[in-house]
C-alpha cells in the first residue's frame, strides 16, 4: 500500500474538488496543518536565537519569578489540548485501519497539532521567564488561525449532518472550544500587560519574596508543570548526595507561609467571633480555623475527588483490555458501527474504546493524572497544616507570656502541660488537617466502588461489599482502642522519664547512699506497666494490620463463591480481575477511614485543651504597670514622709518616725518613692493570703534590703510588687518612669539556651566597658576563662551545665548589665561563698549600682550587709515586721536589733576565722575544668571511632561520604533484630514468605478458574437439542464449581497467615524494646560517676525519651510496612514476568531509574528529617524556657523580643518540614510515574504477545498494585534508616564500663554492725578520676581514731573532695588502701560499703514522692526514728504542719521547699542512717545563720560518739577539730590538732587562717 496523504482507494475521488474546495475532506485536513506548521517555523528560530544569547533574561536568581495573567489556566488548557490531540491521533490511526489504503490526513494533522501544542507551552514558558511579552503575539496569531481552521472543519461536518455520535465530530468541537479559550487567555494578557496596541506597557516587579534571595521554597512561584512534578526540587535533592543539606540551603519561608502572617489570619477570625457572638461564650477554634484556612482545604478536596474518580479508570480499563483480548478473535470488520463520509471512515465513540492498545494508553494517562492530582491534594493539605501549626504556636506563645504566675506555681498549668500543647496538641491538629479531605472523599470513593462492583458482578458484589462494611466498625473499634493504649503508654513513659530524670540528676547521691538499685527498680516498675501497655498496643496494631490485609481477602472470597452459586452467567476473567482491582481500591479508604476518624477524635480533644488553655487566667490588668498611676497618690506619697507600720500581731507599735536623710537626688528626680504598696493582701491563687497587710515604700535611688527567716515571704513580696501575685486587695504604685524598667534576678537562677554573653546582655546593646565592669563585679572572669569558647560558650539545657553559683552569678550579672532604674535582686548570695558575696556586694551593688543612683531592692540572709542598707524591711510570716533604717530599728525595736546583732556577731566571727571559703567556687570551677577536659578526651575518642567506620580503605574522601550517606545501616538492623530474639525473627521471615506465596496462589487460582473453559461454551447454543443442552450445562456448572473448595482453603490459609505475620512483627518489636531499655538502664545506672561528669544529662535523657520511644513504637511498624511493601512489589513483578516474559526487558531501565530515585531521595530525606528534628528542639526549648522564666521576662519587659525569636524558630522549623514534605511528594510523583510506566509496559507486552486472557488480567491487576507500593518501599527504607539511628545511639551507651560492684569479699564475711568503731586508716593512698587522667591524691597516709572529729582543708584543687569520694570507692584507687575498722574498703562489695557510711553533700537533692521516701527509701526505719531525725534537723514542726506528715508530697526536685529546707532534709537523711562514720562536704551555703549555728551544735551533740570527717570550706567549723588534715596539690602536708598547727607559725594551716583573716 502506497503512502499517500489522501489515500488511494480504488475508485475514490480523493483529490477531486468538483463540489468546491472546502467540500473535499482531505483538503480541510490539509488546511488544518497550516497553523501548526506556521507556529513551528516561527518559534524555533526565536527560541534558538533569543536563548542563545541569554542577555534578555532579567537578572534575578530564580528563573521562575514571573507569571503572566491567566498563567495556570493556560497550562491547564494546554494539557487538555494535548490530551484531546492524543485522542484525535488514536481515532485517526484506528479509523485508518478500516480503510483500504493509508490515509495520512486522518492522523497527520493531529500529530502536528500535538507537536505544536507542546512547542507552544515551551515557548510560552521561556517568554515568561525572560519577561518579554511582545513575543506572545506569535502565539496569539497561532490560536486565531487554529481556531478558524478547526471552525471550518466543524462547519463542514455539521453540513454533512455528522453528529455527536461520531467521535471525530466530538473531538473537533472540543478543539474549537479549547482554541477559543486559549485565544481569550491571550487577549487577557494583552489587556492587563498592555504590551502591544497600548502606548504605555505596564512594568512588572517580581513578588516581594523573590526579591529576597533567602527564599528557597519555590513551590508557590514555579509554573504548573514544575508544581505538579516538584521539578524545582531536583537541584536540592541531587546536591544533597554530595554534601548534606544545611539550614542555609533551605533559606526562608515565603511571606504567605510565615507564622506571623498565619497567626494574624487565625487571630483575626478568633477575635471576630468575640465581637459578633455573645461575650460569655468562648470563641470556637474550629470556626476560626475554618475561616482562616477553609479555602485551601476546599481546593485540596476538589483535587482529591478528581484523583479518586480517575482511580476507577484502572479496573475498568483492565476489564476492557482482558475482554477484548478474549473477543479479538471474533472481532470482525463486518460489525462496523461507523459510517463513510468524505470517502473516509467515521467511527463511533464506543468503537475506539474497544481497541486494546488505546485502552492501554488511556490506562497509562489516567494513572499519571490520578497520581498527579493525589499528590497535589496532599501537598495543599500539608502546606495548610503547617501554616495552621505556625499560627497555633504563635497563639499559644502569646498566651504563655500573659499567663498568671499563680497558675504555674499552684500546678494548675504545669510546664508539662504547656510542652504537651506545643509538642503534641498542635501536631495533632496539623495531622488532622493533613487527613481532613479524606473525611469527605472516602465515602464517595466507597459508594462509587460498590456501584461499579454491582455493575460488574451483580448481587454477589453486594455481599462482598457487605463483608467490608461489616468489618469496618471493627476496624474503627481497634483504632480507638489503639489510641487509648497509646495514650496510657504515653502516660507511663512520661512517668518513667520523670523518674529517670530524677535518678540522673541525683545520681551522685544515689551512688553514695547505695540506693541506685532501689530507684532503678522504681523505674523498672513503671517500665513494666509501660511494657504491658505496649504489648496491648502491639496487639491492637497487629490486629489493625491484620484487618487491612484480611478484609479484602474475605470480601473476594465471599463475592466469588456466592457468584459461582447464584449467578447464571459464568465469571469471565475480565470481570473477575476488574472486581479484584476494585476490592484493592476499596480497602485503602476503609483502612484509612478508621485512622482519619481516630485523628478527628484526637483533634476534638486537642481543640478542647487548646480552648481551655486560651481561656485560662491571665496576669492582672497591666495598667498600673504601665505607670498610669493616679496622680493624687503620687502627691500623697510626697507629703507623707511619715508612714505607720503596724505589725499584724500588734506586738510592736511604732510611733511615727522621720525618714532618714537621703542622699543628694538627681536633679530630674522629683519622686522619692519608687514603689509603694498600700494595704496589700496578696495570694498565690488559693484564697489564703500569702502576704497580708503590706504597707511599704521603696525609696528611689537607694539600697533597700528585705530580711527575714527562711520562708517568710521575702521573694513573694518582690513578685507582688512586680504584679505576678494575685491581689486580694490593696494597691501597688510605681512612680511614673520606673515601671518600664526593672532588672530582676530571681532566686532560682534562670538561664537561656544561649551563650554566656547573650545571657548577660539579654537583648540590650553590647557595651564593652560596661560588660567588663559587670563581669568583674560578679567575678565571672575566671569561670569564663575555663569555658572552651569563653563567653561564646552555649550554656543551658543544650549546652554546658554550670554549677548553681555560676548560674546565679550570671543571672545577677544580667540584672546589673541592664540599664534600668530599679534592680530587684532575690537572694543573690544564696549559692555564693563569702568572698564572692563580699566582692559582689562591694563592687556590684554598692559601687556599680549605687554610683548609677539606681534603686536597688535586695533580699538576703547575710545580715552583715545591713550596715550598707539605706532602708530595711524586716519580714515575718508573710507580713512586714519592721520598716526603716538600721538606726530607726536600733532605736525603736531593741529586741529585734539585739537578735540581729548576735547573729551578725556570729557571722563576723566567722569572717574573722574565715579561711578557705573560696574553695566552693573554686571547686565549681574545678568540676567545670574536669568536665571539659574529659569531655574533649571523650569526644576525640568518639570521633576516632566514627572515622574508623567511615574510612574503609578508601582514600577518596568524596566517594566515602557519598557511599556512607547512601548506605543502609544493616549492622544496626541486625543488632535490633537480635535483641528481639532469633526465634521471632525466624517466625517473622517464614510467615511473611508463606503469606505472600499464598496470596499469589489465590489470584493465580482465580485466573485458572475464570478462564477454565472457552468463552463461547459458557452459554448454551440454542441450536443444540435440549437434552444435550442440560447435560452439557450441568457438567459445566459442576466443573465450574469444582474450583471453589481450593479457593476457600487458600483464602482461609491466607487470612490465618496474615494474623501470624502481623503478630510476630509486633511482638518481635516488643521483645527488642524490652531488652534494649533494660540493658540501657542497667548500664547507665551502674556506670561510674565519671561517666556522668563527662556526658551531658540531656544526651542521656534523649536515649531514654526520644530514642526509646522510636524503638518502642515506630520501628516495628516501619519494619512491618517495609517488608510488606517489598514482598508485594516483588511478587507483583514476578507475576507480570511470569505472564509476559517480554516485560523483563523493559524492567531493566525501570529498575535503574528506581534505584537512582531512591538513592537520591533517601539521602536528602535523611538530611531534611535531621533538619526538622534539630530545628524542632530549639523551638520546644524556647517554649519551656519562656514558661520557666516568665517572671524574669515580664519584669524585664522583654515579651516582644521573645515573641520575635519564637516566630523565627517556628518559621525555621516549618521550612524544614515543608521541604521534607515536598521531598516526599517529589519521590511519590516519581515512583508513581514509574508505576504507571510499569502498567503501560505490562499491558502493551500482554497485548502484543496475546497470551491467555485470565493471566493477562492477573498480570495487570498486580501491575496496578505496584504503583501503590513502590513509594512505600522507599519511604519506609528512609524512615527505617532514620529510626535505626536511635538503636545506634542506645547501642553506643551499652558499651559503657560498669563500676565493679562485686568486690573480692563476700557479704557474709562483713560483720553486721561494721563499721562498729569508725576507725579509719589511710595507707599510701593514690587516687585518680580516670585512667587517662593524672592522679589527684598521691601517697596519702593518715590515721583517724574512732569517734574523732576530723577537719580536712587545703587550697583549691588540693584533693579534699576527692578524698571524700575515695571513702566511698567512687574514684579510681589505683594504689594504697583505706582501711575502716580493719577491712580494706576496696575489697568490699560497693553496695555494702556505701550503705554503711553517711555523707552530706554540698547541693541538696530531693526526689519526688513522700518525705518518708526521701529519708528512708529502703523503708527499714520506724517512724519514731524518722521524727527524731527531723527534730534534730529542726524540721519536725514544719513537717507536722504539712498534710500527711511523713507522707506529705515532695514535688520534683523538692521545689515545694526552700533551698534551706532542702538542705536540712539532707541532714536529716544522714542522721537517719545510724552510721558510725559521717562525712560532711560543707553543706551550709544556702542556710541562714541562725539555722546554721543550730546545725553545728547538733553535729557536735548528735554525733558525739561517731567519727565525723568535715571537708572544710569554712575553717571556723574545724578550729575545734581534734585532728586537721591539710592538703596541698594532692598530697597530705600536715596532720595534727588545730591548736597545735596554729602554734606553728609557718605551718600551712596557720598561713591559710592568716591569709583569710
Amino acid at each position: 500500500m502506497a503512502l499517500s496523504f489522501c489515500g488511494n482507494d480504488r475508485g475514490s475521488s480523493a483529490y477531486s474538488v468538483d463540489n468546491g474546495v472546502l467540500d473535499n475532506g482531505c483538503f480541510v485536513d490539509a488546511l488544518n496543518l497550516v497553523p501548526h506548521v506556521f507556529l513551528l517555523f516561527i518559534t524555533f528560530p526565536i527560541l534558538f536565537i533569543g536563548w542563545g544569547s541569554q542577555s534578555s533574561k532579567v537578572q534575578i536568581h530564580h528563573n521562575t519569578w514571573l507569571h503572566f495573567p491567566g498563567h495556570n489556566l493556560r497550562w491547564i488548557l494546554t494539557f487538555t489540548l494535548l490530551f484531546v490531540h492524543v485522542c484525535e491521533i488514536a481515532e485517526g490511526i484506528v479509523s485508518n485501519t478500516q480503510m483500504e489504503s493509508n490515509h495520512l490526513h486522518l492522523f497527520m494533522p493531529a500529530l502536528m497539532g500535538f507537536i505544536a501544542a507542546t512547542t507552544s507551552v515551551v515557548y510560552y514558558h521561556n517568554i515568561e521567564t525572560a519577561n518579554f511579552p511582545k513575543l506572545l503575539l506569535a502565539l496569539f496569531i497561532y490560536w486565531i488561525l487554529a481556531f478558524i481552521t478547526k471552525m471550518i472543519k466543524l462547519w463542514k461536518f455539521a453540513e454533512a449532518s455528522l453528529g455527536v455520535q461520531q467521535l471525530r465530530f466530538c473531538i473537533t468541537a472540543l478543539l474549537v472550544v479549547l482554541y477559543g479559550l486559549l485565544m481569550a487567555v491571550e487577549i487577557n494578557v494583552i489587556r492587563v500587560r498592555k504590551y502591544v496596541f497600548f502606548a504605555n506597557p505596564q512594568k512588572v516587579k517580581p513578588p516581594e519574596d523573590l526579591q529576597d534571595l533567602g527564599v528557597r521554597f519555590l513551590q508557590p512561584f514555579v509554573n504548573l508543570l514544575s508544581k505538579a512534578t516538584y521539578w524545582w526540587m531536583n537541584p536540592l535533592i541531587i546536591k544533597a548526595h554530595k554534601r548534606p543539606i544545611e539550614l542555609k540551603k533551605i533559606g526562608k519561608l515565603p511571606i504567605a507561609m510565615r507564622a506571623l502572617t498565619n497567626y494574624m489570619r487565625l487571630k483575626d477570625s478568633y477575635e471576630e467571633q468575640r465581637k459578633t457572638e455573645d461575650q460569655d461564650k468562648s470563641p470556637s477554634i474550629w470556626k476560626s480555623m475554618y475561616r482562616a484556612f477553609g479555602g485551601p482545604i476546599l481546593l485540596s478536596s476538589t483535587l482529591r475527588y478528581m484523583a479518586d474518580l480517575l482511580g476507577f479508570a484502572g479496573p475498568l480499563c483492565i476489564s476492557g483490555i482482558v475482554e477484548h483480548l478474549d473477543n479479538s478473535t471474533e472481532f470482525d470488520r463486518t460489525n462496523k458501527t461507523g459510517n463513510m463520509t468524505f470517502g473516509v471512515y467515521f467511527m463511533s465513540s464506543t468503537e475506539l474504546l474497544q481497541n486494546t492498545s488505546v485502552l492501554a494508553v488511556l490506562l497509562f494517562l489516567a494513572l499519571v493524572l490520578q497520581r498527579t492530582f493525589l499528590q497535589a491534594s496532599y501537598y495543599v493539605t500539608i502546606e495548610t497544616g503547617i501554616n495552621l501549626r505556625g499560627a497555633l504556636l504563635a497563639m499559644i506563645y502569646n498566651k504563655i507570656l500573659r499567663l498568671s504566675t499563680s497558675n504555674m506555681s499552684m500546678g494548675e498549668m504545669t510546664l508539662g502541660q504547656i510542652n504537651n500543647l506545643v509538642a503534641i496538641e498542635t501536631n495533632q491538629l496539623m495531622w488532622f488537617l493533613f487527613l481532613c479531605p479524606n473525611l469527605w472523599a472516602m465515602p464517595v470513593q466507597i459508594i462509587m466502588g460498590v456501584i461499579l462492583l454491582y455493575y460488574l458482578l451483580g448481587e454477589s458484589a453486594l455481599i462482598g461489599a457487605g463483608v467490608i462494611l461489616l468489618l469496618a466498625p471493627v476496624q474503627y473499634l481497634i483504632a480507638t482502642k489503639l489510641a487509648d493504649t497509646q495514650k496510657s503508654t504515653l502516660d507511663y513513659s512520661t512517668d518513667r522519664l520523670k523518674k529517670t530524670t530524677e535518678i540522673l540528676k541525683g545520681i551522685k547521691l544515689l551512688k553514695l547512699y547505695a540506693w541506685e538499685n532501689i530507684f532503678c527498680d522504681r523505674v523498672e516498675e513503671t517500665r513494666g506497666k509501660e511494657l504491658t501497655s505496649l504489648k496491648t498496643f502491639s496487639l491492637y496494631t497487629s490486629m489493625s494490620i491484620f484487618m487491612n490485609v484480611a478484609i479484602p481477602i474475605a470480601a473476594v472470597l465471599a463475592t466469588f463463591v456466592t457468584h459461582a452459586y447464584i449467578e447464571e452467567v459464568r465469571l469471565s476473567p475480565a470481570r473477575a480481575f476488574a472486581s479484584l482491582a476494585l476490592f484493592h481500591i476499596l480497602v485503602t479508604p476503609l483502612f484509612l477511614l478508621s485512622t482519619v476518624v481516630r485523628f478527628a477524635v484526637k483533634a476534638l480533644v486537642s481543640v478542647q485543651k487548646l480552648s481551655e488553655f486560651l481561656q485560662s487566667d491571665e496576669i492582672g490588668d497591666d495598667s498600673w504597670r504601665n505607670a498610669e498611676m493616679p496622680l493624687e497618690v503620687g502627691k500623697k506619697n510626697k507629703h507623707h514622709g511619715i508612714t505607720k507600720v503596724v505589725n499584724r500581731k500588734g506586738r510592736y507599735r511604732m510611733d511615727n518616725y522621720e525618714q532618714p536623710m537621703r542622699r543628694q537626688l538627681r536633679p530630674t528626680e522629683t519622686e522619692d518613692v519608687a514603689v509603694q504598696v498600700n494595704e496589700g493582701y496578696f495570694t498565690w491563687g488559693s484564697n489564703l493570703s500569702t502576704l497580708s497587710d503590706i504597707n511599704i515604700q521603696i525609696p528611689t535611688g537607694q539600697l533597700t534590703m528585705i530580711v527575714g527567716q527562711v520562708g517568710c515571704g521575702k521573694s513573694s513580696l518582690l513578685l507582688a510588687m512586680l504584679g505576678e501575685m494575685q491581689t486580694i486587695r490593696g494597691k501597688v504604685y510605681w512612680s511614673n518612669k520606673n515601671r518600664y524598667s526593672v532588672a530582676y534576678a530571681a532566686q532560682k537562677s534562670w538561664l537561656l539556651n544561649a551563650t554566656v554573653e547573650e545571657n548577660i546582655t539579654f537583648g540590650s546593646p553590647f557595651n564593652k566597658q560596661r560588660y567588663k565592669a559587670v563581669i568583674d563585679a560578679c567575678s565571672l572572669q575566671p569561670d569564663i576563662d575555663l569555658l572552651p569558647f569563653g563567653d561564646q560558650t552555649e550554656i543551658g539545657e543544650r549546652g554546658i551545665n554550670l554549677s548553681g553559683g555560676q548560674r546565679q552569678r550570671i543571672c545577677v550579672a544580667r540584672a546589673l548589665y541592664q540599664n534600668t532604674n530599679i534592680v530587684f535582686l532575690d537572694d543573690p548570695f544564696s549559692a555564693l561563698d563569702i568572698h564572692l558575696s563580699d566582692h559582689l556586694m562591694q563592687e556590684g551593688i554598692l559601687k556599680f549600682l549605687q554610683d548609677d543612683k539606681r534603686t536597688v531592692v535586695l533580699v538576703t540572709h547575710k545580715l552583715q550587709y545591713l550596715i550598707h542598707a539605706d532602708w530595711i524591711i524586716a519580714m515575718k510570716d508573710g507580713s512586714v515586721l519592721r520598716e526603716g533604717t538600721l538606726k530607726d530599728i536600733q532605736t525603736y525595736d531593741v529586741e529585734l536589733y539585739e537578735h540581729w546583732k548576735t547573729l551578725m556577731n556570729r557571722q563576723d566571727q566567722e569572717l574573722e576565722k574565715e579561711t578557705e571559703m573560696e574553695s566552693q567556687t573554686i571547686l565549681e570551677r574545678k568540676t567545670l575544668r574536669r568536665a571539659f577536659y574529659s569531655r574533649e578526651a571523650k569526644s576525640q575518642t568518639d570521633d576516632e571511632d566514627e572515622e574508623e567506620e567511615v574510612e574503609e580503605d578508601d582514600d577518596d574522601n568524596m566517594s566515602t561520604t557519598t557511599s556512607r550517606r547512601s548506605k543502609i545501616p544493616w549492622k544496626m538492623c541486625c543488632r535490633y533484630l537480635s535483641s528481639g530474639g532469633f526465634l521471632m525473627v525466624f517466625l517473622m521471615v517464614s510467615s511473611k514468605l508463606a503469606k505472600h506465596s499464598v496470596m499469589v496462589a489465590i489470584d493465580y487460582w482465580l485466573a485458572a478458574w475464570t478462564s477454565s473453559n472457552p468463552h463461547n461454551q459458557s452459554l448454551a447454543d440454542p441450536f443444540v437439542n435440549a437434552t444435550n443442552y442440560t447435560k452439557n450445562d450441568d457438567a459445566q456448572i459442576a466443573e465450574h464449581r469444582s474450583y471453589v473448595p481450593v479457593f476457600i482453603i487458600l483464602c482461609g490459609a491466607a487470612i490465618a497467615l496474615c494474623l501470624i505475620t502481623s503478630l510476630t512483627v509486633e511482638f518481635l518489636g516488643v521483645a527488642a524494646a524490652t531488652n534494649l531499655h533494660h540493658n540501657l538502664l542497667n548500664k547507665i545506672i551502674h556506670a561510674p560517676i565519671r561517666f556522668f561528669d563527662v556526658t551531658p544529662l540531656g544526651q542521656i535523657l534523649n536515649r531514654f525519651s526520644a530514642d526509646t520511644n522510636i524503638i518502642d513504637q515506630h520501628i516495628p511498624q516501619t519494619l512491618e510496612s517495609l517488608t510488606r511493601s517489598i514482598l508485594l512489589c516483588l511478587s507483583a513483578i514476578g507475576v507480570i514476568a511470569f505472564v509476559t516474559p517480554a516485560f523483563l526487558i523493559a524492567l531493566v531501565p525501570l529498575m535503574v531509574a528506581f534505584y537512582f530515585i531512591q538513592k537520591y531521595f533517601r539521602v536528602a530525606s535523611k538530611d531534611l528529617q535531621d533538619l526538622d528534628d534539630s530545628t524542632q528542639l530549639p523551638l520546644l526549648c524556647h517554649f519551656s524556657e519562656t514558661a520557666e522564666g516568665l517572671t524574669t521576662i515580664r519584669a524585664f519587659r522583654h515579651e516582644a523580643r521573645f515573641k520575635q525569636r519564637m516566630l523565627e524558630l517556628t518559621d525555621t522549623n516549618n521550612t524544614a518540614y515543608l521541604f521534607l514534605s515536598a521531598a516526599n511528594r517529589w519521590l511519590e510523583v516519581r515512583t508513581d510515574y514509574l508505576g504507571a510506566v510499569i502498567v503501560l509496559t505490562a499491558s502493551v507486552a500482554a497485548i502484543w504477545t496475546s497470551s491467555q486472557s485470565g493471566l493477562v488480567g492477573l498480570g495487570l491487576t498486580y501491575a496496578l498494585t505496584v504503583t501503590n507500593y513502590l513509594n512505600w518501599v522507599v519511604r519506609n527504607l528512609a524512615d527505617l534508616e532514620v529510626q535505626m539511628a536511635a538503636v545506634k545511639k542506645v547501642n553506643s551507651f551499652l558499651s559503657t564500663e560498669s563500676e565493679n560492684y562485686e568486690g573480692s569479699m563476700n557479704v557474709s564475711q562483713v560483720p553486721e554492725d561494721w563499721p562498729q568503731h569508725g576507725e579509719i586508716k589511710i595507707q599510701d593512698l593514690c587516687v585518680r578520676y580516670d585512667t587517662m587522667l593524672k592522679p589527684v591524691l598521691k601517697h596519702v597516709n593518715a590515721h583517724i581514731n574512732p569517734g574523732q572529729k576530723v577537719g580536712i582543708c587545703g587550697r583549691t584543687g588540693s584533693g579534699k573532695s576527692s578524698l571524700s569520694l575515695a571513702f566511698f570507692n567512687m574514684v579510681d584507687v589505683f594504689d594504697g588502701k583505706i582501711v575502716i575498722d580493719g577491712i580494706d574498703i576496696c575489697k568490699l562489695p560497693l553496695q555494702t560499703l556505701r550503705s554503711r557510711l553517711s555523707i552530706i553533700l554540698q547541693d541538696p537533692v530531693l526526689f519526688s514522692g513522700s518525705i518518708r521516701l526521701n529519708l528512708d527509701p529502703e523503708c527499714t526505719c520506724t517512724d519514731d526514728r524518722l521524727w527524731e531525725a527531723l527534730e534534730i534537723a529542726q524540721l519536725k514542726n514544719m513537717v507536722k504542719a504539712l498534710p500527711g506528715g511523713l507522707d506529705a508530697v515532695v514535688t520534683e526536685g523538692g521545689e515545694n521547699f526552700s533551698v534551706g529546707q532542702r538542705q536540712l532534709f539532707c541532714l536529716a537523711r544522714a542522721f537517719v542512717r545510724k552510721s558510725s562514720i559521717l562525712i560532711m562536704d560543707e553543706a551550709t551555703a544556702s542556710i541562714d545563720m541562725a539555722t546554721e549555728n543550730i546545725l553545728q551544735k547538733v553535729v557536735m551533740t548528735a554525733f558525739a560518739d561517731r567519727t565525723v570527717v568535715t571537708i572544710a570550706h569554712l575553717v571556723s567549723s574545724i578550729l575545734e577539730a581534734e585532728q586537721v588534715l591539710v592538703f596541698e596539690s594532692g598530697t597530705l602536708v600536715e596532720s595534727d590538732s588545730a591548736p597545735n598547727l596554729l602554734a606553728l607559725k609557718d605551718s600551712l594551716f596557720s598561713i591559710l587562717v592568716r591569709t583569710h583573716k
